[in-house]
């Protein structure tokens, strides 16, 4: 009973932590901050599969997790690499 409460807020907190994500994803106001809300993301995304995994048990997901892993690491560097710098002075 109380894995299932426990599983439960988590649940919660991962759908509101994704909401926020996406919220910031559309809104922006600047491409970085769009590169940011979609690191987030795909970190929420992660850790609920990690998460489900520890609930259940299972390992069926880890190449999933590595791959999400690998693209968030890798759009990240691309999106620094050829975002133009902005030098204040």
């Amino acid at each position: 009973m109380m894995m299932q409460v426990v599983a439960l807020i988590a649940g919660v907190l991962f759908g509101l932590s994704g909401l926020f994500a996406v919220y910031r994803i559309v809104r922006g106001p600047s491409v970085l901050d769009r590169v940011i809300a979609s690191d987030v993301l795909v970190a929420t995304v992660i850790c609920a599969l990690g998460a489900e995994m520890a609930i259940n048990r299972h390992t069926d997901n880890l190449p999933v997790l590595l791959v999400l892993a690998l693209f968030a690491v890798l759009g990240s560097l691309s999106v620094a690499r050829f975002l133009p710098a902005r030098d204040s002075a």
